[in-house]
């Protein structure tokens, strides 16, 4: 596809107790990015853990040039996992994929389809496949961050997410647990992008144990979010669409159609014109930038 031709990617993948399941989601992600991408990398992230993983993600590395492998001495949290990859990312496309083999990589390519026109495309599990009470908790959590911090997600913590550079020049990940997920789409839709819902297929964990659902994770999850509440009442938007600030122009005929085509594009292979402001806090006027420029000199560190 021409789409990929010019694009690259880093896949990241957070690891704690994986050690029978990290090796065969590599090999799967390296598979399908050969078939896809010239420019890849796979980035996993050894959360502390007590089993092989961390040795088995060091002969990967050893065996594969473009995997990398990075490694928290001791257990921090899902999202201190996330954020370390995130931040040793370097390519255009960001895409992050829990290693426990409950997605398939191969349906990247439907998050892939819409990334020209959107910011971030987020899967949603069409059946979860997980444990009734994990459902549960889940519908649980989705009502609550609805309702406190007003995010309208199909499935929020959905491990299976693709991202242009650009969210995370804008956005500092500061969660270090399981609200990592809420605080990257609460900020990023606050601040004005993109956001576009895919449904893909969930498989049941064959091995291993997930540590989602355990009361550390719960309470450490629900006083981050409780936090997060008060630090993201000061995120405003700072990307407005361009047109939105052409007041009182009429909008003639050859304009109304010109819209009307570019809703009926096919998603891919068309690359996304339109402009839009971007409020840098520095400036007192909005500048116009294309959306793949540099953001703000403000640099985001990652703990390693």
């Amino acid at each position: 596809m021409a789409f990929t031709a010019r694009q690259s990617i880093s896949v990241v993948f957070p690891a704690f107790n994986e050690e029978h399941n990290v090796a065969k989601a590599v090999e799967q992600a390296i598979g399908f990015l050969d078939l896809l991408f010239p420019d890849w990398e796979v980035i996993v992230v050894n959360d502390g853990s007590r089993d092989q993983t961390g040795k088995i993600i060091e002969e990967l590395a050893q065996r594969h040039e473009r995997v990398v492998a990075l490694h928290h001495p001791e257990n921090r949290g899902y999202g201190a996992a996330l954020r370390s990859g995130i931040m040793a990312a370097g390519k255009e496309l960001i895409f992050f994929c829990d290693s426990d083999l409950q997605f398939h990589m191969n349906e990247l390519l439907l998050l892939l389809t819409w990334i020209e026109q959107y910011d971030m495309v987020i899967g949603y599990r069409q059946r979860r496949m997980d444990p009734f009470y994990r459902r549960v908790n889940a519908l649980g959590w989705k009502t609550l961050v609805r309702l406190l911090l007003g995010l309208r997600v199909r499935d929020i913590d959905c491990a299976f997410k693709v991202f242009r550079r650009l969210v995370f020049r804008a956005i500092e990940i500061q969660s270090v647990g399981a609200m990592v997920n809420t605080e990257i789409l609460v900020k990023a839709t606050r601040m004005g992008l993109r956001l576009k819902e895919v449904p893909v297929t969930h498989f049941p964990r064959e091995n291993g144990t997930q540590t989602g659902a355990k009361l550390r994770v719960v309470v450490k999850a629900f006083r981050e979010l409780f936090r997060m509440r008060f630090a993201l009442r000061d995120v405003n938007p700072v990307f407005i669409p361009y047109e939105r600030r052409q007041r009182h122009t009429p909008v003639g005929f050859p304009d109304q159609r010109r819209r009307d085509r570019r809703k009926a594009m096919l998603p891919i292979n068309f690359h996304d014109r339109r402009r839009r402001v971007v409020l840098l806090p520095e400036v007192k006027s909005p500048a116009v930038l294309s959306w793949d420029l540099p953001l703000a000199s403000k640099s985001v560190s990652s703990e390693r």
